[in-house]
């Protein structure tokens, strides 16, 4: 009899787990953990010997969701001492100066620069420490019952296999095969949507004396509107470059002479970081790559269910991506506790939890687009993001800015859009009795009070609203006064 953390198990259903990516090789881990017998099965070879790896290398920023979920299986030391922390967006203005943007106002908002392949190898070496847990490779998913657990897979030399699992699990990317046969069922809703922006990836060396050629604890922006370039630190001291632009304008880069004198004029301090014939070559040998997102519903169907990617599939921008794959992993899981690991129970359940803020972080990573490569070059955006902050000091449990809610904490991605939501109704509010308020102490300065109370009481119904706004003036005066004073000293 197989032991589990040192204690023997009876037999278990057997889960399939369809992706041996981030997703699927979490999910291993938390269902071994438990004792259920698990079949990973992965349409590639085996990454740890593979020379190289198809696919997005687009680094990886881990946080709050992400590292609960590792906390959860036991991976969460080893893990963020295989990454490099980040405390700030570094902006990188055309003028080559730069100025640092804190993530969030404590030394915890920070978070962490991981390097994709190494942790999918860190967690599928931990799965495979479980006896109940085989691995799958070159198997790709050609059939499967949604109602039996039956599957068919193809593999090398283009024999197919069969198996079956009393719980088939999705985790196989933005072109999931399992989510493909839910498409075919009644009443399942899908939508995918490519931008009209790719990305290609470049490198920024280490510099010559073998460090750091930028601050590392930082993520690097040259924001240029309607494009940016991003580079995130590695251990071996080099940055993973990318640059995000719409293909129309990829598409005219077709010559090195076009390539360089596009940096040059766009990102003229990366030019010399990235070394110039450096940087050409890697563009002209690369093809950009596209983003595409995808929302559906229900997240199970049958037997099955699909997370990660295969439910949400999301552009990069806010770094949620893995975060909220393994939210989705470590909410089932303890749904599968909650439920006594009823299947039948715990999938609706699953669905009904996870699918709205499924919609929402997809919605939430789009936005963050606009503001990485546009808003940080507007005041209204530091202006905006000052206020939170000192609101945030002021109120903690009340008024936490969405960046901090996402981010560094647990609140359903969905109550993030709805809290910024009453955010702003409420700075608008706050700015339309300001405004009034202004007006009302200029009036008063000029106007007998008398006069001007019987001149809007008989007007229109916004002066008599106005005129109760002049009647309170005197009052509001000494709290508008300590508010000018101490704002600005507070939100930084």
């Amino acid at each position: 009899m197989p032991e589990i953390n040192g204690h023997s198990v009876a037999p278990s259903k057997r889960i399939a787990i369809v992706g041996g990516g981030l997703v699927g090789s979490l999910n291993a881990c938390f269902f071994a953990q438990k004792g259920f017998h698990v079949d990973l099965y992965e349409s590639r070879a085996d990454i740890r010997t593979a020379t190289k790896v198809a696919g997005r290398s687009i680094n990886l920023a881990l946080s709050h969701r992400g590292r609960a979920a590792l906390r959860a299986v036991g991976l969460e030391g080893h893990i963020t001492t295989e990454g490099i922390p980040m405390y700030a967006r570094m902006i990188h203005d055309l003028d080559g100066s730069t100025h640092a943007v804190p993530y969030g106002t404590r030394p915890d908002h920070f978070i962490i620069s991981i390097d994709r392949r190494r942790l999918n190898e860190v967690m599928l070496n931990m799965a495979e420490k479980f006896p109940l847990v085989k691995f799958h490779f070159n198997h790709r998913l050609v059939k499967c019952n949604l109602e039996s657990g039956d599957m068919t897979f193809s593999i090398s030399g283009g024999a197919t296999v069969e198996h079956t699992a009393d719980l088939v699990i999705g985790c196989d990317g933005a072109h999931s095969a399992v989510r493909g046969v839910m498409e075919k069922k009644i009443l399942f809703d899908f939508k995918q949507e490519y931008i009209e922006h790719g990305y290609v990836e470049l490198e920024t060396p280490a510099d010559k004396s073998g460090d750091y050629a930028m601050a590392k604890n930082y993520l690097h922006i040259w924001p240029r509107d309607t494009f940016m370039l991003i580079a995130l630190p590695n251990l071996d001291r080099s940055f993973t470059t990318t640059l995000f632009m719409p293909f129309k304008q990829f598409d005219q880069l077709t010559t090195e002479t076009a390539v360089t004198n596009f940096f040059r004029a766009t990102f003229p301090d990366a030019v010399k970081l990235i070394g110039e014939n450096h940087l050409v070559k890697s563009f002209m040998d690369t093809k950009p790559s596209s983003l595409i997102s995808v929302k559906c519903k229900p997240y199970h169907s049958g037997r099955a269910v699909i997370m990660g990617d295969a439910a949400h599939a999301m552009v990069p921008f806010y770094g949620q991506g893995m975060n909220a794959g393994f939210l989705d992993c470590l909410m089932f899981h303890e749904l599968m506790d909650q439920y006594n690991d009823n299947f039948d129970l715990v999938l609706p359940a699953f669905t009904k939890m996870m699918q709205p803020n499924g919609e929402a972080i997809v919605d939430l990573a789009a936005y963050n687009y606009i503001e990485m490569r546009h808003l940080v070059n507007t005041w209204s955006y530091y202006f905006r993001k000052k206020m939170d902050n000192f609101l945030y000091r002021l109120m903690p449990n009340s008024w936490v800015p969405r960046y901090t809610m996402v981010t560094f904490t647990l609140t359903p991605y969905s109550k993030c859009i709805e809290h910024r939501d009453w955010q702003d109704k409420m700075l608008t509010r706050a700015a339309w009795i300001g405004g009034t308020t202004i007006v009302a102490m200029a009036l008063c300065a000029v106007l007998p009070l008398a006069q001007m109370e019987d001149y809007l009481e008989h007007s229109t119904r916004i002066g008599r609203t106005f005129s109760r706004v002049v009647r309170g003036t005197k009052s509001h005066l000494g709290y508008s006064q300590f508010f000018l004073r101490h704002a600005w000293r507070y939100s930084d």
